[in-house]
């Protein structure tokens, strides 16, 4: 297909080899990274997006680089479909992602949740409770991003109390989650910090978090430093 090849010489075109080094030594194990730059990534995925082509693209683009694969989670982003067939396409992409860096690039980019929040929930909500590393990963980076308000906190930090994944990725997002929710909602958040099973790493990585927050009151900091002393774990 001509747009794939066009689109991997522009991929090539768009490395650099010093970036890439620096952003392989990010994500252990990852061989198959160009260094091509986020924001270089995005301007590609807006232009194949508006194009007539994106369909055939997406059904047709290889995944051999990292990059090819961040490319086709931005270009669904990014797309003009409806909500429901943003969920199909979604769904279907899912499996393939394999890193945080995918993952929370995708997330990122999946703004039609703001505006359909009720429908994305429902459909986020299980991959929460995946034993796959990255679903997981990638159903608590939904909720930072999208439902972190008044009106969903309480479900989500449900969510957070039910949360057992031995993976790092998936305990990382709980934690960065949590910590999130402390600075936006403190009292909720720290009753589930107290009251939570959260394993020992993902409750001292939340307090790490929290205190290296700016959004994180003072007084509320002194209150995890003394949680964290107490070991009330």
């Amino acid at each position: 297909m001509e747009l794939v090849n066009q689109i991997r010489e522009r991929l090539f075109a768009l490395s650099e080899p010093e970036f890439q080094k620096f952003s392989a030594a990010l994500i252990p194990g990852e061989e198959r990274m160009l260094g091509v730059r986020l924001p270089a990534l995005r301007v590609l995925a807006k232009e194949i997006a508006r194009s007539d082509g994106w369909v055939d693209y997406l059904a047709a683009a290889p995944r051999d680089y990292f990059e090819e694969i961040m490319l086709r989670g931005m270009i669904i982003g990014a797309v003009r479909i409806s909500p429901e067939e943003r969920i199909r396409r979604i769904q279907a992409f899912i499996p393939e992602i394999d890193s945080w860096s995918i993952c929370d690039s995708f997330c990122a980019g999946l703004k039609f949740a703001a505006k359909n929040r009720e429908m994305v929930f429902s459909f986020v909500r299980p991959y929460c409770g995946s034993k796959k590393e990255f679903e997981a990963r990638f159903g608590y980076v939904m909720l930072l991003d999208f439902f972190l308000t008044e009106e969903y906190i309480d479900a989500v930090l449900s969510l957070v109390s039910s949360f057992s994944h031995p993976a790092y990725y998936a305990k990382m997002a709980v934690a960065w989650l949590l910590a999130t929710a402390l600075a936006k909602f403190p009292s909720q958040a720290m009753r589930c910090l107290k009251t939570a099973p959260l394993d020992d790493f993902t409750y001292r990585k939340t307090i790490q978090k929290a205190l290296e927050s700016f959004r994180v009151p003072l007084a509320l900091k002194q209150e995890l430093r003394e949680l964290r002393a107490q070991n009330a774990k």
